[in-house]
């Protein structure tokens, strides 16, 4: 029989795959194979109405082959749209979604199989791409201009196995507001300008101006997927350092730090970015880290990095956003400007990396930064005070309350200086040392509603009236501020777990383990009371096993509290009682009395009548009597 003949052509081809496919197998095997059964459907359909044909469907790839770059570029948008639509039927973690990589080159076909090099860019391309993203050839991008209503954004060249030239990569931006651009070439181009700017320096001994230009645009060490701690979000996701304070005075460290809080929290604002939360990227602070390790330790594409410093009057601020991936710059920046300028450079940062990443602004409008104000001097006292408070005890508290208070008389139009004042005064509560526990709440909502009446669509202020409402007992308004300030602030670790609390309080255990669940990863150094949160959850989901496994990863931590530990034993005695395990039982009850001796079945009723429905408790304390926790106890005040 005579060998059959090969025929090559040039096409369009579109390869696709099921991103975290080997996790949402692990966890839900029937679930997943549903649901990339229907999303084949989606892709041959789509495939099949903009004139091509799917060559191949492998496990949870797809290979198309299309005669034109338009309407495969055009298939792989409507793809990714529908599947996100589909997407929002499904809980956060079952939702699946796709990598799509277009090429348009030279392929091999053999039958109803097609090979070459054509394909193997196409599925470099889709590595490149991000979950739920389109990336495409420089050779697709030069067919496209002006034909398709997206954007695109330049990413650089990078290499493909068995190829010798690099492939020059676009990423398709499917917003509104994105169509007709092209982000990033313009970079390239100023960089040419740049060099040949700074080489003229060089001939007139120049030297180090170029030595800081190769610094500021250095190629990194590329992170590796493999090694993230965390698999990617499907949203870019970003990690601000602090910015390194090179002010020679130690005093001004709050400058720095302020700074980059600043522009984490206005980040944070936005619902189309994941953004890793301040305590945890402030761990990094004063280490010589690299920019590949923060990214696999956070589990995070892109990082954030810059230094500040003061000079009289003046501020210098270096700024550089880094694709941890790839390995590139995306933007870089310097500004050397007044002290009264600090916001307005915040500002435009904020909306740079925006433009980066190709996100919308939060309601379109200019980023709005939660520390904003005119008043420098007011500003330190915040960014100080906060420092203070996070201590969560009495003395801390003190101090942070004071210097809250010089703030606002600073500048009365403060909104988080009020907010975090009015906290203040309901930690006191929180902490059992207000004399007047009731006239201490009243002043925290006094002050909460003057914060509300400058910025009342800020989510702090929404989780400080959760709070207070939930304190007294108010389950329903607790409820509803809770929730606007999770749609405020997506990526707010604190506020989650501040709402995984009052979840679980009224009685909605499994949507309190979700909040925990998010607080962890949005904060990936979490505290200690993140995990505590997150057992006490599942143990009132009635989920035991998993309850007893977080508590134990809690008391392994340092930075565990004691009453939080004393909380624990408690929990977990009830629920080894529910586990037919007496011995260990009895065990973790008396470590709950040795962490506080005043502990009774007595005190803990009182305690569960703060929840919703206190009745649902009362199982937990028959576990608790047979245990051996006394009925009274001399003082028995709540534990």
């Amino acid at each position: 029989m005579a060998q059959e003949e090969f025929k090559r052509k040039l096409a369009a081809i579109l390869s696709a795959d099921a991103a975290e496919y080997s996790r949402l197998m692990r966890e839900d095997e029937e679930a997943t194979i549903r649901t990339i059964s229907a999303y084949r459907q989606v892709i041959s359909s789509q495939v099949k109405q903009h004139k091509g044909r799917v060559v191949d469907s492998p496990g949870d790839n797809v290979l198309a082959e299309f005669a034109s770059v338009v309407d495969a570029v055009r298939s792989a948008v409507r793809i990714q749209k529908e599947i996100a639509q589909r997407n929002t039927n499904l809980a956060q973690g079952r939702r699946m979604f796709f990598r799509i990589g277009v090429n348009l080159g030279d392929i091999v076909e053999e039958g109803d199989r097609i090979y070459g090099d054509g394909v193997n860019i196409a599925a470099r391309l889709e590595g490149l791409a991000e979950s739920g993203g389109i990336c495409i050839s420089r050779t697709a991008f030069d067919q496209l201009k002006g034909k398709l209503e997206v954007g695109y954004q330049y990413l650089g060249e990078h290499s493909v196995k068995n190829l010798k030239e690099p492939v020059r990569v676009y990423k398709i931006l499917m917003e509104p507001q994105a169509a007709g651009k092209v982000i990033g070439e313009k970079k390239v181009k100023r960089s040419m300008v740049f060099a040949a700017a700074l080489a003229l320096l060089m001939g007139v001994g120049g030297l180090a101006g170029w030595y800081l230009y190769l610094q500021q645009y250095r190629q990194v060490e590329p992170a590796s997927l493999d090694r993230m701690a965390y698999p990617l979000p499907d949203k870019p996701s970003i990690a601000v350092l602090p910015f390194d304070n090179l002010s020679r005075n130690p005093d001004q460290e709050y400058i720095a730090d302020g700074f980059s809080e600043n522009i984490i929290t206005a980040l944070s604002n936005n619902p189309y970015l994941f953004v890793i939360a301040r305590n945890s990227t402030f761990t990094y602070k004063g280490k010589a880290v690299k920019v590949q390790q923060v990214s696999e330790d956070l589990g995070v594409r892109y990082v954030l990095e810059g230094s500040i410093q003061k000079s009289g009057d003046r501020l210098r601020v270096s700024v550089q956003l880094i694709d941890a991936l790839n390995g590139y710059h995306l933007w870089a920046n310097r500004y050397d400007r007044r002290m009264q300028d600090l916001f307005v450079i915040q500002d435009e940062i904020t909306k740079e990396i925006a433009i980066a990443l190709s996100v919308e602004l939060t309601s379109g409008e200019q980023a709005r930064v939660w520390h904003k104000t005119a008043n420098i001097e007011a500003w330190g006292y915040c960014t100080r005070a906060s420092a203070y408070f996070t201590r969560f005890s009495r003395e801390g508290n003190a101090k942070a309350q004071e210097m809250f208070a010089e703030a606002v008389k600073l500048d009365p139009g403060y909104a988080f200086a009020w907010t975090m004042l009015a906290w203040t005064h309901l930690m006191e509560v929180w902490l059992g040392y207000s004399s007047s526990p009731a006239g201490s709440l009243k002043n925290a909502f006094e002050l909460a509603r003057k914060a509300a009446h400058i910025d009342q669509n800020h989510p702090e202020i929404h989780m400080l009236f959760a709070n207070l409402y939930e304190t007294q007992k108010k389950f329903d308004q607790a409820l509803v501020e809770g929730e606007k300030a999770i749609a405020l602030g997506p990526n707010n670790a604190e506020d989650h777990y501040l709402f995984s609390r009052i979840l679980f309080r009224t009685g909605r255990p499994e949507e309190a383990i979700v909040m925990a669940q998010k607080a962890i990863r949005l904060h990936p150094y979490y505290p200690a009371r993140y995990l505590a949160a997150l057992a006490t959850s599942y143990f009132a989901a009635g989920r035991y096993g998993e309850a007893m496994a977080k508590y134990e990863d809690f008391l392994k931590r340092d930075d565990k509290d004691p009453l939080w530990t004393s909380w624990a034993h408690l929990f977990m005695t009830s629920a080894c009682v529910r586990l037919g395990k007496d011995k260990q039982a009895g065990s973790h009850a008396g470590e709950a009395l040795k962490l506080n001796p005043r502990a009774s079945i007595e005190s803990l009723r009182e305690y569960f009548r703060g929840f919703k429905y206190p009745e649902t408790m009362a199982p937990v304390l028959d576990d608790l009597r047979k245990a051996g926790i006394p009925e009274k106890s001399p003082t028995s005040p709540v534990p």
